[in-house]
């Protein structure tokens, strides 16, 4: 493939941000072992809204465990379902948007399986997975990157998309696909999904510590010799 034309300065930016966070934070490595399948991470990120991802991991792996199957998932009714997610944030919705969001899957496929999607390029991927109801841009890039699909996909949460923003690598106010569509031209090319992931875990690192929805902590930040926000405040 060959190089664009110009370069995206902004590139270099996030290379020497990786390398800040790495020294500040350590590497978080992917094992191979734990990846999940596709279908797994798309029933964590549709349950897992405002809930932190330990407690919707373990939630996702009780559903499995108990119906044994996805489709049996779905075939649940929901008040047992809410009960069963009574550990996320909004379980009520997590239900209903979990039994939706299945049900859609198995009439397109016949299954909740989304096998096919590894013949797809990552685009045309995201894109049917978001035809989906209840699946927005977050969800589709964790179910390409953060699954065994190891894609290039960058996954955008609030503290990811906030610190971008206030960096100035993102337009303000933008919202996750906006965000996502803006930064993903600046990704470097050497990246792996891999290391989309561990970035991706790194800024929700730097958004738990220091750059805080309020009260951000610029002076101590170590990404503030990079942010417009941070240099302004200092």
């Amino acid at each position: 493939m060959p190089r664009p034309l110009f370069s995206d300065s902004r590139t270099e930016t996030l290379r020497r941000l990786q390398a800040l966070l790495i020294q500040r934070f350590g590497r978080i490595e992917r094992a191979a072992a734990s990846w999940r399948r596709p279908e797994w991470v798309l029933v964590q990120g549709v349950i897992g809204a405002r809930t932190k991802s330990e407690v919707s991991n373990a939630a996702t792996d009780r559903l499995l465990k108990r119906y044994g199957s996805w489709e049996a998932v779905t075939k649940a009714p929901l008040a047992d379902l809410q009960d069963e997610l009574s550990t996320q944030t909004y379980p009520n919705i997590a239900a209903e948007r979990l039994k939706g969001s299945l049900a859609a899957l198995i009439e397109r496929r016949g299954a909740v399986d989304l096998s096919h999607l590894a013949a797809l390029e990552t685009g045309a991927a995201m894109d049917w997975l978001e035809s989906l109801p209840g699946i927005g841009r977050k969800i589709a890039a964790g179910v390409m990157n953060a699954s065994t699909l190891d894609r290039r996909a960058i996954v955008l949460d609030s503290h990811h998309t906030r610190i971008l923003q206030r960096m100035g690598l993102v337009p303000p106010k933008a919202s996750t696909a906006r965000a996502f569509d803006a930064i993903m031209p600046a990704m470097p090319e050497e990246w792996s999904g891999a290391d989309f992931d561990e970035h991706h875990l790194l800024m929700k690192k730097l958004g738990q510590t220091w750059c805080r929805p309020s009260a951000p902590d610029c002076a101590a930040c170590a990404a503030c010799s990079l942010c417009a926000t941070g240099l302004a405040r200092t």
